[in-house]
């Protein structure tokens, strides 16, 4: 069974990786986009850290952690990614049971459940060089995991968010105003799937 305060300890060190990357994906952005991506990812790695130390010594349950997060990354003003990333966390406490401890195949669910729930907002597909090139093969490889164990479930899932990210440099940019600048996004990487690989890592570390 994976514990609550486990469930804290990994999505804590997903949203430091972010913030550590502010620069990294402000770079990124500044070539095709508004240059803000890394800001505002790093408002929102912070957002999911104070939700859950908010809660990690409170008898509350994983889908009441995952509820905080989202509403907690409702309030930060600008940034495309902050609506996105609501939703994200809104699917994973949708997928969540409000209990102290879930199973490996619960935990499993919970990436499921945040993909379907942002689906639901967005159509990108992989290939459109959008964070969904790294969300989608991330929750596939976690699907298909046929371990239990949480590092090796989230390991799978960093794997494939990675060679995702990396591949959406070979793409063409079919959203936001990088989508303007057409062939010559072609051989730099999309932020958000820059950004969701670097969640799917700090799960993973």
């Amino acid at each position: 069974m994976i514990t609550k305060e486990r469930i804290i300890t990994i999505f804590k060190n997903a949203a430091q990786k972010i913030i550590n990357a502010k620069d990294e994906l402000t770079a990124i952005d500044a070539k095709f986009g508004d240059a803000d991506h890394g800001v505002t990812m790093e408002k929102i790695g912070n957002a999911i850290i104070t939700a859950l130390d908010s809660l990690k010594d409170e008898a509350v349950g994983i889908k009441t952690l995952f509820g905080a997060c989202a509403d907690e990354i409702m309030k930060i003003n600008g940034g495309a990614a902050v609506p996105l990333w609501n939703t994200l966390f809104e699917g994973f406490k949708n997928g969540a049971a409000d209990t102290q401890e879930i199973s490996a195949g619960d935990f499993k669910r919970l990436f499921q459940s945040a993909l379907e729930e942002i689906s639901g907002l967005t159509p990108a597909k992989v290939g459109d060089k959008t964070m969904m090139d790294a969300l989608i093969p991330a929750v596939e490889a976690i699907t298909a995991c046929p371990g239990d164990d949480p590092a090796q479930i989230t390991g799978a899932g960093a794997e494939a968010a990675r060679k995702g990210a990396q591949e959406s440099a070979n793409m063409i940019s079919k959203f936001g105003r990088a989508k303007s600048y057409k062939e010559k996004t072609i051989g730099t990487p999309d932020a958000g799937a820059m950004s969701m690989m670097y969640f799917f890592t700090g799960l993973s570390d």
